[in-house]
């Protein structure tokens, strides 16, 4: 059994550590990645220390069901301080991408001493095509690659520039890694960052900490901020488990939207807990003027009310499976409300909010929502907003990718499966294999989660590619 992995970040991680521990009877593994960082993908390359994993180590494991391997990887170490608030490991995410390279290193050991031939090849993958039994991959260099499977491990999808100032002197495309865009922003310059999700907290919490002086302001549509994660506590989830949707699935043969809603009720009734004036609560994301939003989720971290705390864990833990069973027009009606339920499921760390907030409080820090756009003359950016025009002499790209978009380094590979008839697009985005030798793991994988930066849900994407490229083994001996 030949198997090719194209790309070698995270998702590559949880599958080859998938593999080592299933695998029964070697075989040859080839992993295709030009990026000198293995294992790290773009999210988690060296960086400056302010960039933090924004999650508790329970839900960064990319070892499938075993929410301790990283905690244990990490106390190990001893590494990390703690988010005071929080009460839980502050890491840079360049620590975690140690973490992700030790996983990998070491499945990779344990694989060639049960007898599998590892390759590891710095080039670019551009087209996979059929040829009878097999898959031929072709790198940049012209190179073809046999395989029996070939899993896309691709990562995300590259930044957009929505408002056309990629050739603009002063425009940060893309700010990570911030170590190295951020040394090219003068300290005292007034700055537009596009965006107010995580990827805009990192770029102003890094200012901050680098001593930047000038005005700063989150340019966004929705004027919407991340959520704050709360302080854990021992109250464990009774009803939105992975084994009551499970349960629902075995009953009914599908698992709705108001399933769900009806087990989080539960839930929320045992600790008694209003549903309705929750669900109120979390409406009102798009709407309440942010900053006191964000005050108030500040001063509740240590609060004793479960409902926030349920749904930003069980969005990542229960999640991915649960939309795996979800019909079409439930994920519809929850696409509807994507920016209340990234902002919620993809919450920032105390320790980040507080520096907000100081900033926002001295006035260095402010809001602009309702974009409309940015032109570029003369060497200075004029911002046009609800509220009126301000003239910057920086703006940096904080906007994410769009969920399942194909990364412009994937376009060519993407083109090729395409029209070999190997893979289809998804109608609401993403790859789906035509082919039972093709696997897609990661936020390329289509009709996958639309809070997509999930690790417990790459790694359950891993291990199920795992178990089918090893059914495809057993059933080629026994034939």
């Amino acid at each position: 059994m030949d198997i090719a992995i194209v790309g070698a970040g995270a998702a590559a991680v949880g599958l080859l550590d998938a593999l080592a521990a299933t695998a029964s009877r070697p075989g040859e593994i080839t992993i295709f990645e030009p990026s000198p960082h293995l294992w790290r993908g773009r999210p988690y390359g060296p960086d400056l220390d302010t960039v933090l994993v924004n999650s508790p180590p329970a839900l960064m494991s990319i070892r499938h069901q075993d929410f301790g391997h990283y905690a244990a990887w990490l106390g190990a170490r001893g590494a990390a301080r703690l988010d005071e608030l929080l009460g839980q490991p502050l890491v840079p995410r360049a620590l975690y991408g140690q973490y992700l390279a030790h996983t990998a290193e070491t499945a990779l050991a344990t694989l060639r001493e049960d007898g599998w031939r590892v390759h590891i090849v710095a080039a670019r993958v551009t087209g996979v095509a059929r040829s009878g039994a097999r898959l031929v991959l072709r790198t940049e260099d012209g190179r073809g690659h046999d395989a029996d499977h070939v899993a896309l491990c691709v990562g995300g999808g590259t930044p957009q520039d929505h408002y056309g100032l990629g050739r603009s002197s002063g425009f940060v495309g893309d700010p990570y890694p911030l170590v190295r865009t951020l040394d090219r922003v003068p300290p005292g310059s007034d700055i537009a960052v596009i965006g107010s999700g995580l990827t805009a907290v990192d770029v102003v919490v890094s200012l901050a900490a680098r001593g930047h002086t000038g005005q700063i302001t989150l340019l966004s549509r929705s004027g919407v901020l991340p959520h704050v994660w709360q302080r854990p506590v021992g109250h464990r989830p009774q009803h939105v488990t992975a084994e009551r949707v499970a349960a629902l699935y075995r009953e009914h043969g599908v698992v709705t939207l108001d399933d769900l809603i009806g087990l989080l009720r539960a839930e929320l009734a045992e600790a008694g807990e209003d549903f309705e004036e929750f669900v109120a609560e979390l409406l009102a994301t798009e709407t309440e003027e942010p900053v006191r939003r964000l005050r108030a989720q500040l001063a509740a971290t240590a609060g004793p009310r479960i409902g926030r705390r349920f749904l930003q864990e069980t969005a990542h833990s229960v999640g991915p499976y649960a939309w795996r069973l979800l019909p079409e027009a439930d994920r519809i009606r929850l696409r509807r409300h994507f920016r209340v339920a990234s902002s919620i499921a993809s919450p920032m760390v105390p320790v980040n909010a507080s520096a907000m907030m100081r900033l926002f409080d001295s006035g260095q820090l402010t809001v602009a929502p309702g974009i409309r756009k940015i032109e570029a003359a003369n060497g200075l950016f004029h911002v046009h907003c609800d509220d009126g025009e301000r003239t910057v002499g920086v703006v940096i790209n904080a906007i994410n990718p769009q969920p399942q978009a194909i990364p412009r380094a994937a376009e060519k590979l993407v083109e090729s499966l395409l029209a070999d008839g190997s893979a289809t697009l998804h109608p609401s985005g993403g790859l789906v294999p035509a082919d039972p030798r093709l696997h897609v793991v990661g936020d390329l994988a289509g009709g996958g989660p639309f809070i997509t930066s999930s690790i417990p849900g790459i790694a359950a994407q891993a291990a199920r590619a795992v178990q089918a490229v090893l059914a495809a083994q057993d059933a080629a001996r026994v034939t």
